[in-house]
């Protein structure tokens, strides 16, 4: 199979890929194509290039991103020998809601908008249905941790879960299996006495500091959303906001550049 076949194949079957081509310098037109276990067909010339390539082309794939990178001839850094575009062919961002709940449809719908690949995951059938959720790509009636179980090792930087439950034997689950995953967001809704005592649960299950850390709670931007549709706009902003890594602040307050420049080296 030709390297423009092996890609094809992947767009057809969504399957995560990214596609290196020498746009400036030594070994002009040369490509290499990296899947997402590091699998390669093809060249950029030189081993040692290769070997640098794949390694900044699975970082690149992992957030998502295309960028132009510059290397010496054998893939050395802050050297401009050859310009390397890395292009990421990667199958839309994750996300999972734990909890069939008033908000889950709103958030749902907002984080289609956003490119997200919606699950809505809850153990009861009879909230958990299609016919509630068309929105959602799926409708899982799993436990939380069964579910995680099932699917965690796919989640990744772009990806996001968001547990709407108010309920210790939903919530605490599917944190604590959470934690464990790659994602990139998690974020648990509840009032702050609500945060604090899942907080003591989490702590009693096992959880570290350190993996506490990383639940968003209460969850969302403080931008004073009171209706399900608004609350949907926080949660989705904090996880831009998360991503970029941007502090949320009006645009008239700041300086510079509103878009940060393509990435490069």
């Amino acid at each position: 199979m030709t390297l423009y076949e092996t890609l094809s194949a992947a767009l057809r079957t969504q399957r995560p890929v990214a596609f290196a081509t020498v746009t400036d310098g030594i070994g002009l037109g040369a490509k290499l194509l990296v899947e997402a276990d590091g699998t390669t067909q093809g060249s950029l010339g030189n081993v040692d290039l290769d070997r640098v390539v794949v390694r900044d082309a699975l970082g690149e794939l992992a957030a998502g991103r295309s960028s132009a990178r510059h290397y010496g001839a054998h893939g050395e850094a802050r050297e401009r020998d050859v310009t390397v575009f890395i292009e990421s062919f990667a199958p839309p961002p994750r996300m999972i809601i734990f909890g069939a709940v008033d908000f889950t449809a709103a958030l749902a719908r907002s984080a289609k908008l956003l490119g997200f690949r919606v699950t809505v995951c809850d153990a009861r059938a009879v909230f958990a249905t299609a016919q509630r959720f068309p929105m959602a790509d799926e409708v899982a009636n799993e436990w939380p941790d069964k579910h995680l179980e099932r699917v965690g090792s796919l989640l990744g930087p772009r990806d996001a879960v968001c547990v709407l439950t108010h309920d210790a034997k939903f919530d605490v689950p599917a944190i604590t299996s959470a934690v464990k995953t790659s994602v990139g967001y998690l974020g648990a809704m509840g009032s702050r006495k609500t945060h604090d005592k899942r907080t003591e649960r989490l702590r009693d299950a096992g959880l570290t500091d350190a993996e506490l850390a990383r639940v968003m709670s209460p969850i969302g931007l403080d931008l004073g959303a009171r209706t399900p549709e608004e609350v949907a706009v926080s949660v989705c902003a904090e996880i831009i906001a998360l991503r970029t890594g941007r502090v949320p602040r009006p645009l008239r307050d700041t300086d510079g550049p509103i878009h940060e420049p393509v990435s490069g080296r």
